[in-house]
């Protein structure tokens, strides 16, 4: 059985060879350059702030999962980044560590901007143009 076919068939070949390659057809272009660094997901980033947290508690999964009335091995799925806990799950998982929901959530910002090196949005406040008008409040 033979492996190549011959040019005048139409059939592309799996593996071409350069010899059965006519001189007129350009050689393939170069590989594409590595693609750049995916942003990562917002649940591993949740994951890592809540593992991170446990751990310097010195706190075991049972205890944090027991403290926030959520399932053990549910609670380690959304460590690892595995699954995508809704707020409700977030801000008991938090609270049994002590944080609330805005601090969890804070902290996997700081983490998402570390990671990617970018800077943080400016505050709506700061974003637009200074008022050097007057501010009364009654």
């Amino acid at each position: 059985m033979r492996n190549q076919a011959p040019p005048d068939t139409g059939v592309l070949p799996l593996r071409p060879v350069a010899a059965l390659r006519p001189a007129a057809l350009p050689a393939p272009a170069p590989a594409p350059a590595a693609p750049a660094l995916r942003e990562p997901l917002w649940r591993d980033l949740v994951g890592d702030v809540l593992r991170r947290e446990r751990l310097a508690q010195e706190r075991t999964l049972k205890d944090v999962a027991d403290t926030a009335r959520i399932s053990m091995p549910y609670l380690s799925e959304v460590e690892r980044g595995r699954k995508e806990a809704s707020s409700e799950v977030l801000a008991a998982a938090a609270r049994a560590l002590g944080l609330g929901l805005g601090d969890l959530l804070s902290r996997a910002q700081g983490e998402l901007v570390r990671v990617t090196g970018r800077r943080a949005p400016a505050d709506r406040s700061t974003a637009r143009a200074p008022y050097d008008g007057l501010c009364l409040a009654a």
